[in-house]
């Protein structure tokens, strides 16, 4: 039953994700928002929901492991995940500017975590923190929109042209809007029940499932948005919004978990080897900060198998299997490898002067 109540609540957490993403973005332009702050704000936003609706309830049930090991753990699905197969689908050139000072932005507000956690707890002040560092990145992405380039507003219109019309219409999306808040809502409540349930019937920690499964499951509207903005050949959307949602989990989603929890406890694995990936993969974006730079479909391949390498050693250390020694040798190597492999890119491309064409 745990098992059913888990894949019930995800399919209530994605579906009121779609719902919550669709009525809100043609109410925002249906008050004259352009299309391009829609998408960065509204629509990476809105595919967080899930992960603010988990941590939130994991938080207020005190089950801190399970709210911090879901923000870490879906940041770490985004990026290796999500972005490597939408890599694979097509090499991502991004010339979208904000998409290249956000990964700094990300790579920051993951280390800033990092410094509050030292202590071994994120306090409400640093929560609050956090959560202010929200407000102030949503004016940043609105003030930054207005300097993009026509390209990059084109393919957003495109996406997200849509606006509410009439009282009818604009009545049906507030309809919208409350149904998907309330499918959030009880699909986040059905699913960490039964997380905490499988948690203890495995025998492995509420960490380790939100670090993995519930992890996986809150980011299935960023697989989506992603990866079919990959297939339509919409590179900006895809990388964007992936960015834009792992700099929300961390600011909005762990803040306002950690102001309704009373604070988080971090565990010292996430301290020590979870967080240090988080960051890792952060400064695995770095290609796309530079100018004509992308992610190739072979880098995508190495951020799936990294991903599976990741999962692999985190159930193995769940678990106290015999193969993690050896295992977590090689794993020692997990975050160098991936920073000094991207570096090196970077390094080569800039000597070189690539082009972003080709695959």
């Amino acid at each position: 039953m745990s098992l059913v109540f888990f894949v019930v609540g995800t399919g209530l957490l994605i579906v009121g994700a779609e719902l919550l993403v669709r009525g809100a973005s043609r109410l925002a332009r249906g008050v004259g928002i352009s299309p391009l702050v829609v998408g960065l704000t509204v629509v990476a936003y809105g595919t967080s929901a899930p992960e603010l609706a988990v941590s939130v309830r994991s938080a207020l049930a005190g089950q801190a492991d399970l709210a911090l090991g879901n923000v870490v753990g879906s940041n770490i699905f985004n990026v290796l995940f999500i972005l490597g197969l939408s890599a694979i689908v097509t090499p991502l050139v991004v010339p979208q500017q904000i998409v290249r000072l956000d990964v700094p932005i990300m790579i920051g507000v993951t280390l800033l975590t990092m410094v509050f956690a030292l202590d071994g707890r994120l306090s409400v002040v640093e929560s609050a923190v956090l959560l202010a560092g929200a407000v102030g990145y949503t004016v940043f992405l609105i003030r930054a929109s207005k300097s993009e380039s026509a390209a990059v507003a084109d393919e957003y219109a495109a996406e997200f042209s849509g606006a509410a019309s009439g009282r009818s219409d604009i009545l049906a999306q507030i309809g919208l809007v409350v149904a998907g808040l309330a499918l959030l809502v009880l699909g986040a409540r059905w699913l960490v029940d039964a997380a905490i349930a499988m948690a203890r019937a495995v025998g492995v920690s509420e960490l380790v499932i939100g670090l993995t499964i519930v992890a996986a499951g809150t980011s299935m509207p960023e697989v989506a948005t992603s990866v079919l903005a990959a297939f339509r050949g919409e590179r900006d959307i895809a990388v964007g919004n992936v960015v834009g949602s792992n700099i929300f989990n961390v600011l909005a989603v762990l803040g306002l978990s950690g102001m309704a929890g009373g604070g988080i406890d971090v565990a010292p694995a996430v301290l020590s080897f979870d967080l240090p990936v988080a960051l890792a993969v952060a400064v695995a974006c770095l290609p796309i900060t530079f100018s004509g730079h992308r992610i190739a479909r072979w880098e995508g391949l190495l951020f799936l198998t990294y991903y599976v390498a990741y999962t692999t050693y985190v159930v193995l250390a769940a678990s106290a299997n015999d193969a993690l020694p050896a295992f977590g040798a090689a794993m020692a190597w997990f975050v160098l490898p991936l920073t000094v492999v991207t570096v090196l890119i970077v390094a080569w491309r800039e000597g070189v002067g690539a082009s972003p064409e080709g695959s």
